[in-house]
């Protein structure tokens, strides 16, 4: 397989890890939810109310108040007062934050490979380089996948059932809480798988960006020489 030919398929396998970056960034930036409880008061167990607490993109939930509907005093408690648990806004920025320098790089790298591929494949410096930032792209597409993952089995678990026995007002039995509901996290759980399936692009692209190093080609040097007045030893 000739240079030309391996620069072909590298240009062609780089779509595939630019598309899914966007696809990595948009199921989880993008999201928006809500959880709900229904309260009864200890004065009134038949009379029912909803408290609703938003949450989405970057997830402090320490930041998502819970809201009665407008103009109701629920059981005669400050709602606004009481949140939901957790700030797992570290590892859902690190996440989309890298899926978008990522999704920039695979356009710059794309615009070098069609627009410069004399300078490209001249160079020994530019093929070490995209070689050594995809491997390292690899390695952090793994460790932020896997800190993401994590915080979204937290998210679901600070947003499930369990809430209600978080919430003060209803351990103290002031009032009688029961888990309502919460917005799917499908397209989170999508976030995740393609985190890895980038992580696994990433890596199978390196092998298409090695073969242009000089560490599996013969250096421009090297060639030169072998061309020189010296002939190349014959026998095997």
């Amino acid at each position: 397989m000739t240079r030309k030919t391996n620069l072909q398929l590298l240009f062609e396998t780089s779509k595939y890890p630019q598309i899914a970056s966007i696809f990595a960034f948009a199921t989880c930036g993008g999201f928006k939810g809500k959880t709900e409880i229904q309260v009864a008061c200890l004065t009134n167990k038949s009379d029912n109310k909803t408290i609703t607490a938003t949450f989405g993109y970057p997830f402090r939930l320490n930041e998502a108040s819970f809201q009665t509907p407008q103009g109701v005093n629920v059981c005669d408690v400050d709602w606004k007062s009481h949140v939901l648990i957790g700030d797992y806004s570290s590892a859902a920025e690190f996440y989309v934050t890298f899926a978008v320098f990522v999704f920039l790089y695979c356009i710059a790298a794309l615009l070098l490979y069609v627009g410069y591929t004399n300078l490209y494949r001249d160079s020994r410096k530019l093929p070490m380089i995209d070689f050594v930032v995809t491997l390292v792209a690899t390695f952090l597409w793994l460790v932020s996948t896997s800190a993401w993952a994590k915080a979204l089995t937290d998210i679901k678990t600070a947003t499930g059932r369990n809430i209600v026995q978080e919430l003060l007002p209803c351990i103290q039995q002031r009032v009688i809480c029961h888990f309502g509901s919460v917005t799917s996290m499908g397209s989170l759980n999508v976030s995740v798988i393609f985190g890895f399936l980038n992580m696994i692009l990433w890596g199978g692209n390196a092998w298409f960006v090695y073969k242009e190093t000089s560490l599996h080609s013969p250096s421009n040097t090297s060639t030169s020489h072998s061309q020189g007045g010296i002939p190349p030893p014959t026998g095997i």
